[in-house]
């Protein structure tokens, strides 16, 4: 692995615990933001040269700190305020705030989840500022245009700039009106861990496993909530199958045929127990449904045993607590398991108008063309899929697909 590759896989792993301290200190996003990017650039050259070093995380948060406080000393308009900004930095986190939420990344989290800000920003620009995640990433997450998500997260940090949002936990009795954002960013990260939006890695490791470390303390957190356990139960169900997920060449196996005893049976018995506890609570929402979905496949010996039918009510339930397209794609499968691929796909073209850059739903309509011996309606749909597709092991899964539709002229 060469210095540069080195660099981007540590900056990966270290982005958000490190962007969080540097945040919690000089309250500004734009400096930490500014400061980490200058750390990084200063890796790739000295690394190069000194080779990594031991503890890389903190290597980072030394000089991107080194960086910030350069910066504040340089700016005409700060450097006044530099008196106010050093006790922060040497005095670090308040008993307080270690007693009530005992984790740096966590508590920017619930800061960037301001109620002033529209939900879609609250997530976007958490995902963007600890998620690590990349605007064209996150545009993907949300369905919509990259411009569209730059505006919208440009708007979110002058807002935040603007109004002089501040930068501090709020008591434990608030926490709850910025639970919602907070379980949907810390999903959102487990995803594009769990099938990476873009990149040479399908599957991005150290992503899953930080959303499912947030998902344990914000269960420890808020104990009597039911939704922070469904999630976290979601995410070690989908997560016991990771191993699974990909042969020795990389080549994506779904999950029909996957080896069942690869499954991490530890993380599937924590998940349903975590369910249970999450069920037993009473208060239903649509984690504990998916996670109810996930434990169905979990449970099922074999593809052939898996109970289609309770999936596809599940599915049916799911949309009706939070509509929407990722939802309905994935109930049509689930009903053209039950019913056959035609009653899959009226449910498909029935969502057409506003599939757009879904690739998935172009994926699942494929799937279904297929089936019903519809060789040149399914090309046309994987092709348009891998059009959209940024992911590597699922591009090339599809395009054997499409290889198998159309076979080369001899």
């Amino acid at each position: 692995m060469t210095a540069a590759e080195q660099v981007e896989l540590i900056f990966r792993e270290e982005h958000g615990r490190v962007l969080a301290a540097l945040i919690g200190q000089f309250e500004d996003f734009d400096l930490a933001e500014d400061s980490l990017q200058d750390a990084l650039v200063n890796a790739l050259e000295r690394w190069k040269v000194d080779g990594v070093p031991n503890n890389p995380g903190a290597w980072l948060m030394t000089v991107a700190k080194r960086r910030a406080i350069d910066r504040v000393r340089r700016s005409t308009t700060l450097e006044r305020s530099l008196g106010t900004l050093d006790p922060p930095i040497s005095q670090g986190p308040t008993e307080r705030d270690q007693d009530e939420i005992p984790d740096d990344r966590l508590k920017l989290m619930f800061t960037c989840c301001h109620p002033s800000l529209a939900l879609e920003a609250q997530v976007a620009l958490t995902l963007q500022t600890l998620g690590g995640l990349t605007a064209p990433e996150i545009a993907r997450a949300f369905l919509v245009p990259e411009p569209t998500m730059a505006q919208r997260l440009s708007r979110a940090r002058a807002k935040i700039r603007n109004a002089g949002i501040p930068y501090r936990v709020p008591p434990i009795d608030l926490l709850p009106e910025r639970l919602g954002a907070l379980l949907a960013v810390v999903y959102l990260i487990f995803n594009e861990g769990y099938s990476a939006t873009g990149g040479d890695e399908p599957i991005r490791k150290e992503l899953c496993e930080e959303a499912i470390r947030l998902g344990r303390v914000l269960v420890a957190l808020l104990p009597g909530n039911a939704e922070s356990r469904g999630l976290l139960a979601l995410m070690l169900l989908h997560d016991s199958r990771r191993e699974a997920r990909l042969d020795e060449a990389g080549q994506l196996i779904l999950l029909d045929e996957q080896d069942r005893s690869r499954w991490d049976k530890m993380k599937i018995q924590e998940g349903i127990e975590l369910l249970k506890e999450a069920v037993a609570l009473n208060d239903p929402g649509p984690y504990q449904v998916q996670a109810a979905i996930s434990a169905l496949h979990a449970e099922a010996p074999t593809a052939e045993a898996t109970d289609w039918h309770q999936i596809a009510a599940l599915y049916k339930r799911l949309a009706k607590m939070s509509p929407s397209l990722v939802v309905e794609v994935n109930r049509a499968v689930a009903v053209a398991m039950v019913e056959g691929p035609l009653e899959g796909l009226r449910i498909l073209d029935g969502l057409e108008e506003r599939s757009g850059e879904y690739y998935p739903f172009h994926v699942a309509r494929a799937d279904l063309l297929r089936r019903l011996n519809q060789p040149n309606a399914a090309a046309e749909a994987y092709t348009r899929a891998l059009a959209l597709c940024g992911n590597p092991a699922e591009r090339r899964h599809l395009q054997r697909r499409l290889d198998q539709l159309t076979p080369p002229v001899k």
